[in-house]
């Protein structure tokens, strides 16, 4: 029988991409792996006599492909788990030059909805940052083992068969990668959370978060935060928290009067998500300038991880750090792009 390989690819491409996603924490690093898998598809399309079998075998090369990676590089992080918190007064200082960060990864990318009977996650909880970067503390097999079951809902006999190996060592793989996850996840995921909160009531949280940035007020923007809150912005190795210390550098550094904010609500990794635009003199417009993937708990917001996107200067040169250029992750710079964001927005905005 004949298979009709561009309807195969086009059908499962989206699904394939958001797996090999959550198996390497980057959007661009999953952008290859799909590509690498549909080129070795091709090339095999012949060997595959039983269409109902399409999905499973496309799973297949799309794994390993991702463990072949994942033998090539360490694993991505969060600011989080790659240094401790800052010193009080400490200032933002310079990216890291490895590419060393998880990417945030766009909802309009993922499928709603479980994807299989057995799969555990919601597909939307299976890309939250939290679940992302607990992932990445797995080791491979375990990753892929996890993912496979309770994710995509493979059985323990299709996952062995995937990953040619046993189902006692897959279940084996997957009670252990299962209580690793448990001890880096909140207890209730962010899709739970944001059931709970409703649409007015989260409306009402980010207009008044949005309100407190333009404004520049410290007060009514740390009012937003949980106690124990954080604020992290990769490439920057530098994150702070509790909430005290989170105004001290918000007050010193970018809610000092020297920027200029204008914002875009967009949706990241199962998250509410702002893109932040800074005015920028000789563009006369605001230009991208970080997404800011929300983490919320009881009605607040208790994480922020800001994902800087270029280097820019305030008013005032001395109110912030200039980044390097030559150290950001070049290919940060089509982050709002991948969004669907304008790359500027008008003087009026």
């Amino acid at each position: 029988m004949t298979v009709d390989f561009t309807a195969l690819a086009e059908r499962h491409r989206a699904e394939l991409h958001a797996h090999c996603y959550r198996m390497l924490g980057s959007v661009h690093d999953a952008d290859d792996a799909v590509q690498d898998t549909l080129v070795r598809a091709w090339r095999g399309v012949d060997g595959l006599t039983d269409p109902a079998a399409a999905r499973a075998w496309l799973y297949r090369i799309a794994t390993n492909v991702c463990l072949t990676e994942l033998t090539r590089r360490k694993s991505r992080v969060l600011p989080h788990d790659f240094s401790p918190a800052a010193e009080r007064g400490t200032p933002p200082g310079a990216p890291v030059a490895e590419t060393v960060w998880i990417e945030p990864y766009p909802d309009a990318d993922v499928a709603p909805g479980r994807a299989g009977p057995e799969a555990s996650y919601d597909r939307l909880e299976s890309v939250e940052l939290a679940f992302v970067a607990a992932l990445q503390h797995l080791a491979p097999q375990q990753r892929a083992a996890l993912i496979l079951r309770e994710v995509l809902g493979f059985s323990a006999r299709e996952t062995a068969e995937l990953l040619d190996t046993t189902v006692a060592s897959v279940n084996s793989a997957v009670q252990r990668a299962r209580a690793a996850v448990a001890k880096r996840v909140p207890d209730r995921s962010q899709q739970a959370t944001l059931r709970a909160l409703g649409d007015t009531a989260l409306q009402e949280l980010i207009e008044r978060y949005v309100d407190a940035w333009e404004r520049c007020d410290v007060d009514a923007f740390t009012a937003l935060l949980v106690e124990d809150a954080s604020f992290a912005m990769p490439p920057l190795r530098t994150w702070y928290a509790p909430r005290d210390v989170i105004a001290e550098w918000a007050r010193e550094f970018s809610l000092n009067g020297a920027w200029r904010w204008r914002t875009r609500l967009v949706r990241a990794n199962g998250q509410p998500a702002l893109a932040f635009y800074a005015w920028d003199d000789a563009a006369a417009g605001y230009l991208p300038f970080a997404l800011n993937v929300l983490t919320l708990r009881d009605g607040l917001v208790s994480d922020v991880t800001a994902f800087i996107v270029r280097s820019t200067e305030p008013a005032d040169p001395e109110a912030y750090v200039r980044y390097p250029e030559q150290a950001m992750d070049a290919r940060q710079g089509g982050l709002f792009a991948r969004f669907g964001l304008p790359d500027t927005l008008p003087a009026d905005a």
